[in-house]
């Protein structure tokens, strides 16, 4: 059998931004990505609720992710 290939992106690191609070993120104030909007589209048809506005930022998006798939529980 091969050795896993290292990658270090996947190893936990203490200033990750996994671990941070998404006002911390240096980018957060930024527009959510098309990524972002497109998944919490999909998650508020879900849950049967009106999508979210088109100007959440990066972290707004992210906060309201986080809450939507623990509502669904995913």
């Amino acid at each position: 059998m091969s050795e896993p290939i290292h990658n270090p992106k996947l190893e936990e690191h203490p200033d990750s931004n996994m671990e941070k609070d998404p006002e911390d993120w240096v980018s957060g104030d930024d527009p959510m990505t098309g990524a972002q909007a497109f998944y919490l589209t999909t998650l508020c048809e879900q849950a049967k609720i009106e999508p979210p506005r088109e100007d959440l930022s990066k972290a707004e998006a992210s906060k309201m992710i986080d809450e939507l798939k623990g509502r669904l529980n995913l």
